[in-house]
């Protein structure tokens, strides 16, 4: 293919930030009176933060009016942006750095496409944010994936068609957001999680450009 362009989502991909969201939603649930475990935060992966909240509220049984929905969401959230504001760059996934310095060394433009509204804080503190040409998060969009406004936006924004793109993603529906932009996408994870990628690998440390190319 004629790579011109990579878009990476943000999360699961360049940095793990599921830590985090688990820990503020643990801190939730104990101001609420109940214990939320690892285990049952596996349900939330992947789902929106109100469905989310659902899902906590029923574990622990408890009962809420939707304005203290949102407030209690509001508070998670804050948590959260607490908590990511204090990353290091040491918490960047391993190889993510060495491949993005070739993308940009061969001329190849990077992006990240990411739903989180977090996107730009996370960047900062990992300080990664120039390594990107174009950032676009979920304060530039209106559609989640698997919708591929998001991927679609960035290719947009770099001034390069679908085709010239290849995605990097760790979750099904971001895999199904490229397909339906018409975009090449590598798996980051598990080959039965990612199967309908192009190309599925465990993390960023031994993609090569040729592999790319070849898609």
């Amino acid at each position: 293919m004629d790579l011109r362009g990579c878009i990476f989502d943000l999360d699961g991909v360049i940095v793990d930030t599921a830590k985090y969201h688990f820990m503020a939603w643990r801190r939730l649930a104990k101001e609420l009176g109940f214990i939320f475990t690892l285990e049952d935060n596996e349900a939330l992966k992947g789902v929106s933060r109100m469905a989310s909240l659902e899902i906590l509220l029923s574990k622990g049984n408890i009962h809420v009016t939707e304005k203290e929905k949102e407030e209690l969401a509001a508070r998670k959230n804050g948590w959260y942006v607490e908590f990511i504001s204090g990353m290091k760059p040491d918490e960047i996934l391993p190889g993510s750095v060495k491949f993005l310095k070739t993308l940009r060394k061969e001329g190849i433009l990077t992006a990240i496409g990411s739903a989180s509204k977090n996107a730009g804080t996370i960047l900062d503190g990992i300080g990664l944010r120039e390594m990107f040409d174009v950032i676009i998060d979920g304060n530039k969009i209106s559609k989640a994936k698997p919708d591929p406004e998001v991927f679609l936006r960035g290719a947009q924004e770099m001034m390069l068609s679908p085709s010239q793109c290849i995605v990097f993603e760790d979750a099904q529906a971001g895999i199904e957001a490229a397909i339906a932009g018409g975009m090449k996408c590598v798996g980051v994870g598990s080959l039965e999680l990612l199967g309908r990628a192009d190309l599925v690998i465990p993390d960023l440390k031994k993609i090569t450009l040729k592999q790319l190319r070849n898609l």
